[in-house]
């Protein structure tokens, strides 16, 4: 992400040091000084999370808290996703809307235990790019409710199959949570909010906790020999491999969930209620089918088709474009994602993907790439 002298200078996370003293790649992403490989390399960062545990910083994501009288029913009109039905303790994925159906951005909710009051609370997750445009939106839309932003918390993710036995060396309590579940507990006297979640499609945790006690956390997670410090581009590229959406490259404004192939983070209840904005466009969508959809794409041969790639039908006429694509470290080749013509998006039809001018073959395959490993308990 390239920056202009006229930027401000980039935000640092609680962590910054601790990458810097790790040998750390540093660039400018979504406002912050963000680590994007460690000396290892990309592709041991990817391979090591996939066979062990790797440690991220995710605290440029934005942490907050919604409470009030119906704040589930009331968060209900502005995104798409179940919150009525959404139990204590349990995580929703959902998306933020505009009046068109396009996605502005897409979040985790989850419900925490009532206040003293009986309000209704709801634990957000959003993304960087996007949170102060988020808190806005949430604020203006529904100002009955409160929204505490957590700006004093950090966010660290710990991925990958050996993610849960690391975890309870330092903090017990946690192994036994299901996918998409949120949990209290303490690692020492430091209290910890822990969710079995994550953005690999490996089994793992994202856990927030006090910004001042995040250094010795990592520290100590990082002393186990199964952890590595993995950054934002192996961080990509096992996100890529899961088959998971990136906003501003795979989803945006311009977007639907329908066509995003995210159906299955709307429920038949709101499918047929509505209620959120472009909610017409998505019952439209759903009823007849959208004019595009997001595929995966497996090119033949060993060049990577980048974002902004053009998909084209083996008669070259252009169907597409690529979102999101690069180098799968577990395939050993490349793979992208994109948005085809609704016609030509049927698994295992034949298309071009225009690398350097050259139209080379590939084929339209299911997500993900890599099969998913979340822990259901």
């Amino acid at each position: 992400m390239s920056s202009s002298p006229d930027d401000p200078p980039p935000l640092k996370t609680p962590l910054h040091a601790l990458h810097l003293s790790l040998g750390a790649r540093m660039a400018p992403f979504a406002g912050y000084d963000m680590p994007i490989q460690y000396p290892t390399g990309v592709l041991a960062e990817h391979l090591h999370t996939r066979a062990k545990a790797g440690l991220f910083d995710v605290s440029h994501m934005g942490q907050g808290i919604l409470s009030g009288p119906q704040a589930a029913a009331r968060l209900e009109t502005l995104v798409p996703g179940d919150l009525a039905a959404l139990a204590q303790g349990r995580i929703r994925y959902t998306q933020f809307l505009n009046a068109d159906g396009g996605i502005l951005d897409d979040l985790m909710v989850t419900r925490l235990p009532p206040a003293a009051n009986g309000d209704e609370r709801l634990f957000l997750v959003v993304n960087a790019a996007c949170k102060v445009q988020d808190f806005a939106r949430l604020r203006d839309a529904l100002p009955e409710l409160k929204l505490e932003v957590l700006e004093d918390r950090a966010l660290l993710a710990l991925q990958g199959p050996q993610a849960a036995a690391v975890l309870a060396t330092l903090a017990p309590g946690f192994a036994d949570m299901p996918f998409m579940s949120l949990r209290e507990g303490r690692f020492g006297a430091v209290p910890l909010t822990v969710t079995r979640s994550g953005y690999t499609g490996e089994d793992g945790y994202e856990i927030s906790l006090p910004a001042s006690e995040a250094e010795g956390f990592a520290r100590a997670l990082l002393a186990h020999p199964q952890v590595l410090p993995i950054g934002l581009g192996a961080r990509d590229s096992l996100r890529q491999e899961a088959g998971l959406c990136l906003y501003g490259h795979d989803i945006d404004e311009t977007t639907s969930p329908v066509e995003a192939a995210l159906i299955w983070s709307i429920s038949k209840r709101r499918r047929a209620e509505g209620g959120f904005p472009g909610a017409a466009r998505i019952q439209r969508e759903l009823r007849e089918g959208p004019s595009r959809l997001r595929v995966g794409l497996l090119p033949e041969g060993r060049a990577p088709a980048r974002e902004g790639t053009i998909i084209t039908d083996e008669a070259g006429a252009q169907i597409g474009v690529v979102t999101s694509g690069g180098f799968g470290p577990s395939l050993n080749g490349p793979l992208a994602m994109g948005y085809v013509a609704a016609a030509h998006a049927a698994l295992e039809t034949p298309v071009r993907l225009v690398v350097r001018g050259k139209p080379l073959p590939a084929r339209i395959v299911a997500l993900p790439f890599v099969p998913n490993h979340f822990y259901r308990g």
